[in-house]
């Protein structure tokens, strides 16, 4: 079993948009449309006092969606964590119509669950995998 984990910080956003609820719940259904994601609640929005920002979060039946906005740099922090293979998402596209971002960093994290023991040597020895 594998899936994926990605990290993303979206940076020159709206700091309009970044406080902005409605915005949000609109990244986060595209998001759900787009790679097929499965929430088992509705998500959970807190919104700090300004210049604060907002905090969001979903629980998916393939692990969760949670972003964290700071309207005062321009920031927004995502994480999507799937526990089954997803297709690549356009993060760089997707922040820029939804919060105006102007530079994304993506980071893709593969995550293995319980590596069976026949295949862990070449797991190593390509960096897939590095146990203690």
């Amino acid at each position: 079993m594998s899936g994926c984990e990605w990290v993303v910080d979206a940076y020159g956003c709206d700091a309009a948009a970044l406080a902005d609820r409605a915005a949000l719940e609109r990244l986060f259904d595209r998001l759900i449309a787009d790679l097929e994601l499965h929430p088992v609640a509705p998500p959970v929005w807190h919104s700090f006092p300004a210049p604060g920002g907002i905090t969001g979060l979903c629980m998916l039946a393939e692990s969760h969606l949670a972003c964290h906005t700071f309207p005062e740099h321009g920031l927004v922090c995502l994480n999507v964590f799937c526990c089954r293979p997803r297709p690549e998402w356009n993060f760089a596209e997707g922040m820029a119509e939804a919060v105006g971002a102007t530079r994304v960093r993506v980071r893709r994290l593969e995550r293995l669950y319980e590596p069976d023991e026949r295949v862990l040597p070449e797991l190593r020895r390509t960096g897939q995998v590095s146990l203690v």
